[in-house]
């Protein structure tokens, strides 16, 4: 008890070092635009997902727009989804369809429904169009096409010290004493592209794992994570396949940031602790599930229909975390999980809520063995993808301390930083 107590105290200590600024990027002012009031009875909201509910990814969406019909006593008939889209000319047409069907809002949920979004809001001005995970409403000019996202990177980092907690439990008790990699502790993560999406999650993840473990042991190995990209959001078998690959190379924990139940299936047949995505998997992964984050898309969801409803602005750029309730954890795995797991999490949440500390404070990584002090990351997302905005604020120069500001210029991540410990595929 002595241990945990001194450990969540370090965590205050640690969260509490630096001043954290406004979580995202973004115009969050409701009320400068006054556009017509929508009845409530006569809101429709359009949803586009780009899969069904065999993926974890899209059935988050689904969720979440179920509850928000259910939270603001809406007709199930309110609510019109279009699944299986893919990132082409058919989303295009989906938009168009919803509005034909009287939509006042149209949302499409994957990054490359973006440019067929925006095609239709430049056609009808008069819906609002709201598109997770894209990059260009800062840029875009249209008054009515909006981008959403959340800061995901609380999440996984918060998950990722119910991993290290794991991972720390398990050497203590000698279970990885013949497990290490060049004299390394091996931990996994399947990504699905090398975007700067993925990177910030998994970054974070790492980041979150390996203060746990450090804060939990006393001279232990340094830590490594192996990173396998599948070059898709959701393709089963080639999850599974890499995480396989990811646990045979050594790794004995693994996350990830694709859509499927490969990874978690690949976890539970090998017998390595897992953190899922999107939602639980310890029905089918009892064994071994952790932890999940994910986003609730519902407090969004209500935001916009609100603002239809009172005829208010819609923010350009939205960006929740654990403070909006736009970012959580799911219930942990308490057969599984390590003891002091729950508090010491509940005392990270409490923190970044709280404003008391950053996921990417340039204390805590090295690039090449040196710390970070400038950096341009790629906001505006030129055709070029060209580096245009500092990243990194510094928040006191003379002691050097400082974070990287993810979402601050705008909703999408763009860190896209491999830091040292984190090991990526050549090509």
């Amino acid at each position: 008890m002595k241990k945990i107590l001194s450990l969540l105290l370090a965590v205050v200590m640690l969260f509490g070092c630096v001043a954290m600024f406004a979580s995202c990027g973004g115009d969050d002012n409701t009320d400068l635009i006054a556009l017509t009031p929508v009845a409530k009875e006569d809101i429709k909201f359009g949803l586009i997902c780009l899969h069904d509910e065999n993926s974890t990814y899209d059935k988050n969406f689904l969720d979440a727009a179920n509850r928000m019909v259910t939270a603001l006593g809406l007709d199930k008939s309110q609510l019109i989804i279009k699944k299986n889209i893919p990132e082409g000319d058919e989303c295009y047409d989906a938009a168009i369809e919803l509005v034909e069907e009287g939509c006042q809002i149209v949302f499409a949920n994957s990054f490359g429904h973006e440019d067929y979004m925006m095609k239709a809001a430049a056609e009808h001005p008069e819906v609002q169009f709201c598109h997770a995970t894209g990059t260009k409403a800062h840029t875009s000019g249209l008054g009515n096409y909006h981008n959403a996202f959340a800061s995901i990177y609380e999440g996984r980092f918060a998950a990722g010290v119910v991993g290290g907690m794991k991972l720390a439990e398990m050497y203590n008790t000698g279970a990885l004493a013949n497990k290490l990699v060049d004299g390394k502790i091996v931990v996994g993560y399947v990504g699905a592209f090398p975007y700067a999406e993925v990177i910030s999650g998994y970054t974070s993840w790492f980041l979150g794992v390996r203060m746990a473990f450090e804060m939990m042991t006393e001279d232990a190995p340094e830590l490594q994570m192996n990173v396998e990209y599948t070059n898709s959001w959701y393709d089963e078998a080639k999850e599974n396949e890499k995480a396989l690959a990811l646990i045979n190379g050594g790794a004995v924990l693994l996350s990830q940031h694709a859509d499927s139940m490969g990874a978690p299936r690949a976890c539970e047949e090998k017998g390595v602790p897992n953190v899922s995505y999107n939602g639980s998997t310890q029905a089918d992964c009892p064994n071994t599930f952790l932890v999940s984050s994910y986003i609730d898309w519902d407090p969004y969801y209500q935001l916009v229909v609100n603002s239809v409803i009172n005829g208010v602005r819609i923010p350009e750029e939205y960006c929740g975390g654990f403070a909006e309730g736009s970012v959580k954890l799911t219930a942990m795995n308490d057969d599984v999980i390590a003891l002091g797991t729950e508090e010491m999490v509940e005392m990270v949440i409490e923190a970044l809520k709280a404003d008391m500390g950053q996921v990417f404070d340039i204390e805590t990584f090295t690039v090449d063995g040196k710390k970070i002090t400038t950096y341009l990351a790629n906001v505006n997302d030129d055709a070029a993808f060209k580096a245009d905005t500092e990243a990194i604020v510094i928040t006191d120069a003379e002691a050097g301390e400082g974070y990287f500001a993810e979402s601050e210029h705008r909703a999408a991540p763009y860190f896209d930083i491999i830091i040292d410990g984190i090991k990526v595929p050549k090509n």
